[in-house]
Parts: structure tokens; sequence; C-alpha cells
């Protein structure tokens, strides 16, 4: 924590030798003036003595007290010399130039001071004026915290950044953890900075041009702060403490807003899908029923119409099956815990199996599909593929009218595949095309035309996502809409 001793002593040596080159300076213009004045004008005394103090003034307003002083002194000993009884001699002669001398030396110094308190006063109104421009720039930057990082780095790197010190160190007294900032570190600042948030006091070392202060809320301490660097006013540090105790608070409050939005919308989820499934489940549990009845009651019937019963009855079993490797799938989908388990599949294989295992959904639907024999081959897990393309298929089905074909066209692409699903629907107006991905969303226009939970869509895009592939949509109202499917190709080594 302590400043580097060569350090200071360079400043303190570019400080001596800024002061003594500013003086020789201020000698060599009283030696100037004298010299015009004897020799130039051949001005009087009283001449000689306005000039002499219009210079003491000129050099207090533009470098300060030190160097003003010099110059009286300096113009008092040539007006002496140069202008008074006896000339040439460093006496006087008469008692009353005394008081003239006096007079000189107290007016110059006096007009010094004044200039240079004026001088200070300026730099102190300049100094507020910046420290309250980045007061809010700072308040405007915490406003937008991404809370996506650790709050107590961000608001270290906020400050850092807007009153440019070399070090900040914040301490969050919450989650106890301490962050840093800056283009220097503050090495052993935690301790001091723990105490701090636990004591509610203050360090300061202006000679190192250090600052641990606490950081209150409602008059408690939430947290502490440590600046290395041009140390602010008290004003500047209580507004810049109160910022980052505000700052600190949003961030934690819109961290338990997104929690709880978490939360709700998680359990939205678990009981769309519950609702979802019981419904899905109820159309093929009733075909089953009706099957299985009229085989028991009429056991005579003939042995094709008992094996078209049973077909029906297989089938719809089947699809009981597919929607419960849906519903976990689509639970793993939401939880984040989607674990592909891939294997060399055929493109063309995967659609047609696909087109093939939906055709009670289909229900009589045109359903073109276009898939040359050689596609490269892809490296995914066949039962999500499967699902993703499904339900893109669901979706064209129930966004088009009944009468309208589907197409569907499995295609080569620069480097994997390409499945594009074309309807003749009304179309997707664009304001909605950025968002029919997203979890929940349904079309502005059909969410109240057409059932469904809004996941579909979305699922599609995380399955394809962690597969290293993608979907996106072109579409224009009364035009219909093509979703495109892309699946990258098998790496050679797997192919191999």
């Amino acid at each position: 924590m302590e400043v580097s001793a060569q350090h200071q002593a360079r400043i303190l040596i570019r400080g001596m030798a800024w002061l003594l080159g500013r003086l020789l300076v201020t000698l060599a213009v009283i030696a100037g003036i004298s010299a015009v004045l004897l020799g130039g004008i051949r001005a009087n005394a009283t001449t000689a003595a306005l000039i002499y103090l219009i210079a003491v003034l000129v050099i207090a307003a533009a470098w300060g007290f030190v160097e003003s002083a010099a110059a009286s002194i300096a113009a008092m000993l040539c007006f002496n010399h140069y202008f008074l009884p006896h000339l040439g001699a460093s006496t006087i002669a008469d008692p009353q130039n005394w008081v003239a001398l006096l007079a000189f030396l107290i007016t110059s110094i006096t007009a010094s001071q004044l200039s240079a308190r004026a001088k200070r006063r300026t730099w102190e109104a300049t100094h507020r004026r910046q420290e309250m421009e980045k007061l809010y720039a700072l308040s405007c930057a915490l406003m937008l915290t991404d809370t996506s990082q650790p709050v107590a780095k961000a608001i270290a790197r906020q400050i850092a950044h807007t009153f440019d010190f070399p070090a900040v160190a914040f301490y969050d007294r919450r989650r106890q953890e301490v962050q840093q900032a800056g283009r220097e570190d503050l090495l052993g600042a935690d301790e001091m900075l723990q105490e701090a948030a636990l004591r509610g006091t203050q360090f300061r070392e202006d000679s190192a041009q250090l600052l641990v202060t606490s950081v209150r809320l409602g008059g408690e301490p939430v947290g502490s702060l440590a600046i290395k660097g041009a140390l602010p006013s008290d004003a500047a540090l209580q507004s810049l403490s109160n910022l980052m105790a505000v700052g600190l608070e949003k961030a934690y409050a819109q961290e338990a807003a997104n929690r709880a939005e978490a939360a709700r919308q998680s359990e939205e989820l678990r009981s769309t899908l519950l609702d979802a499934i019981a419904h899905e489940f109820k159309t093929p549990l009733t075909s089953l029923k009706a099957a299985t009845t009229a085989l028991l009651s009429d056991p005579a019937n003939r042995l094709r119409e008992y094996r078209e019963m049973i077909t029906i009855a297989d089938e719809e079993v089947n699809r009981l099956t597919r929607l419960l490797i849906e519903a976990i799938q689509t639970a793993k989908v939401e939880t984040g815990k989607l674990q592909p388990e891939r294997e060399l599949q055929s493109a063309r294989s995967l659609v047609s199996k696909t087109v093939k295992q939906m055709k009670l959904q289909l229900a009589g639907r045109e359903l073109r599909l276009s898939a040359p024999d050689r596609l490269p081959l892809i490296f995914v897990d066949p039962e999500l593929i499967e699902l993703a393309i499904r339900q893109v298929i669901e979706n064209g089905l129930k966004y088009s009218p009944p009468s309208t074909p589907l197409a569907v066209t499995v295609g080569a692409a620069e480097s994997g595949v390409i499945i594009a699903i074309a309807d003749q629907g009304p179309g997707i107006p664009e304001s909605d095309q950025e968002r029919i991905f997203d979890k929940f969303y349904r079309g502005s226009k059909d969410r109240h035309k057409v059932t469904g939970t809004g996941m579909g869509l979305a699922i599609a895009r995380e399955i394809l996502r962690v597969h290293g592939g993608g979907i996106s949509v072109q579409s224009a109202p009364g035009k219909g809409s093509e979703f495109r499917i892309f699946i990258p190709a098998a790496p050679e080594e797997k192919i191999a």
C-alpha cells in the first residue's frame, strides 16, 4: 500500500525544478524592466514604481504568491538602487523613502495574495464542476450496469474509468468479496476494506494519495471503497459513496427480480407442459379405448377389421411413446441439461422417418418431400433432430390452411445440410419474426385462433444450437413462410 519513495523523490525534484525555473524567469523580467527604464525611456521614480507594480501583478496572476513575492522584493531592491536617493547606492537617505518602499512592498505582496486567492477559487470552482460532471456520468453508468457480471467488479471498473483513478478496490459486504479495477493493484487492501465496512470508518493518506472509506445505505455499511490517485473533495466523496450504495442496491434488486422471473417462467413452463401433455394424450387414448372396446364387444368381426383396429391401436401407442419422449426432452431443454447422444445419420433418412411418423397429424394433408440421394452425413442425436423437425412441421400445419400443401426440401449446404419447410399460410409480420423463437411467444394475430404452448420453435432452436446448427425464417404477410434448418456436416474423423 506504500507509495514508492523513488516516485515521490522524482515528483519533488520535478516540482522544485519548475519553481526554480519560474523564479529565474521572474528575476529576469524585473532585470529587463530595470534595463528598459534606465537605458530606454529614462523614466522617473513615479513611472518606475508603477511599471514595477504592474509587473508584480502580472506575475502574481500568472503564477502565484511565491513568484510574486520574489518579484516584489527584486523590484523593491531595483527601485531603491536606481531610482531613490542616493542613486546607485543601496542606502536610503530620506526617512520618507522608507515609507514609500514599505508601502510599495506591502501593496505588491497584498496584490499577489489576492491574485493567488482568486486563482485558487477559480480552480476550486472548475474542480467542483468537473467532479459534478463525473458524478453524473457515473450515475448514468451505474444505472446501466450489467448484472450478468459481479456487481462489485462492475462498480469498481466504472469508478476507475470515470474518475481515471490508477487503482480502485471495492468490497461487497453481502458477498464478502473484493474486486479491483484500474491500471495498478492495491496490494494488501483487503484487510483495510473489511475493517472500514465493518466499523464504518475512513482512512485517508494525502501524501500517498490513498483513501479507504465505508459505503453506507440507510446508515448501515454495505461495503467499502479504496481509491488511489487524485483524491476527490469531501462533498464529491460523499456523493460517490451514495451513488455506489444506490447502484449496489439496484443491482441486488435486479438480481432478485431476475430470479423471481426465472422461477415464474419455470413454474409457467411446468404448468403449460402438463396441460399440453394432458391434451395430447387424450386423443390417442380415446382412439385406443374405442378400438379395444370394439374388439371386445364383437368377437365375430372379420380378421381384416381386427387387423385395422389393432393397427390403429399400435399407431396410437407409438404416438404416445413419442409424446412422452418429447416431454422428457423438452424438460431437459428448459433446464439446460440437454446432452445429445450423437451418431452418424443420413439427413434424408431422418426427414423421411419423421414425416412417416406424422401420418396421423397430417390427416390427409399433402406434404411434398424432396431430398437427393447424395447428401453429407450428419453427426447428431436422431431423436432430438427428429423432434426439432417435427416441431417445425407441426408449426406449418397449425398456421396454414388445411387445403394447402407443405413442402419439405432437403439439400446440401457449403458445410452441412439445409432442411427447408415451406407453407402457404398467412405469413409472419416482420415485427414478429424476431420473437417467434422465444419461449411462450406466439404470433400477435393468431395467438387466439391456434392452440399451442408457444414452445415448439424455441425447443427446435435449442436442439439445433446444441448440435452447432441453427434455424431461421423467411416470410412476408400473404406469402407464406419458409423455415430453414441448418445442421453441420459430420467431422471427417467421425466418418472415417
